[in-house]
């Protein structure tokens, strides 16, 4: 995939991590944005190394599917290091 696919599917991929994890975040939807990009990434290389799948197309349901799953991942990591509660609703 070109880098421009990576950041579509990262600025999905990110707000749909958030509709998934609601709260509020420090940085807004800019920093949600960033975060889903990183988390499209970081989504290839658990694909690779816990499922031994590439990411495939754009279209493609598994590049969806580790795009978000990534995404969660640093949303989670990102609100334990900023001292945000996984979940919480404020």
């Amino acid at each position: 995939m070109g880098i421009i696919s990576w950041i579509v599917l990262g600025l999905i991929a990110g707000a749909l991590a958030k509709a998934i994890m609601p709260g509020k975040d420090p940085g807004g939807i800019i920093v949600t944005m960033l975060l889903g990009i990183v988390g499209a990434f970081v989504g290839g290389f658990i694909g690779k190394w816990i499922f031994n799948t590439d990411l495939g197309t754009f279209f493609q349901i598994r590049t969806w599917i580790l795009a978000v799953l990534g995404a969660i991942v640093v949303l989670a990591v990102y609100r334990l290091v900023t001292g945000r509660k996984v979940g919480s609703g404020s």
